[in-house]
């Protein structure tokens, strides 16, 4: 359906009047929303006598005031870690003797242990090839591979007072 003038009045009327561009869309009939909008543009309507929909203004909640806590006596910084609990030494790193594997990228099994033995960039690289359990690695790769999380460095009131230096 075409713009007629009939119905480009109409549709100035129904701008002018505040309603929106789905709603003139409808009341005209045969045309969508986006042919309604563009035909607005191209006939220069912008401004509107009154908004499609009236600004309505929220109101918050005053939050809650937080509680104030009483004057007490002073707090007492935590004790040295060092007097809490004993240091436990790290535990070793665990070397695998790696002598040349059985297996290669060719004969590698799904059981088969991946740890990989050598340069990749050379001929004798190979892998352990051994029966591996639960993963990708036997026991003895997967005690160096998996290992326990260490725990971090416990630094004691001396470390403290020296970290602290910098920011006075």
């Amino acid at each position: 359906m075409g713009w007629t003038d009939e119905r480009v009045e109409l549709l100035k009327k129904l701008w002018q009047d505040g309603l929106s561009a789905s709603q003139i869309a409808k009341q005209l009939g045969g045309v969508t929303r986006n042919a309604v909008i563009g035909k607005v543009h191209r006939l220069g309507l912008s401004g509107r006598a009154t908004p499609s929909k009236p600004a309505r203004t929220t109101f918050k909640a005053p939050r809650p005031a937080r509680p104030v806590a009483a004057p007490s006596a002073p707090r007492r910084i935590a004790e040295p870690l060092s007097a809490l609990s004993p240091q436990q030494p790290p535990t070793p790193v665990r070397y695998v003797d790696e002598a040349p594997g059985t297996a290669t990228v060719l004969t590698l099994g799904a059981h088969m242990c991946k740890w990989p033995i050598g340069d990749p960039s050379l001929d004798t690289f190979t892998f352990c090839g051994r029966r591996s359990g639960e993963g990708p690695y036997c026991h003895e790769h997967s005690q160096v591979a998996y290992q326990p999380a260490q725990s971090k460095k416990r630094s004691g009131p001396n470390e403290l007072a020296r970290s602290l230096r910098r920011y006075i």
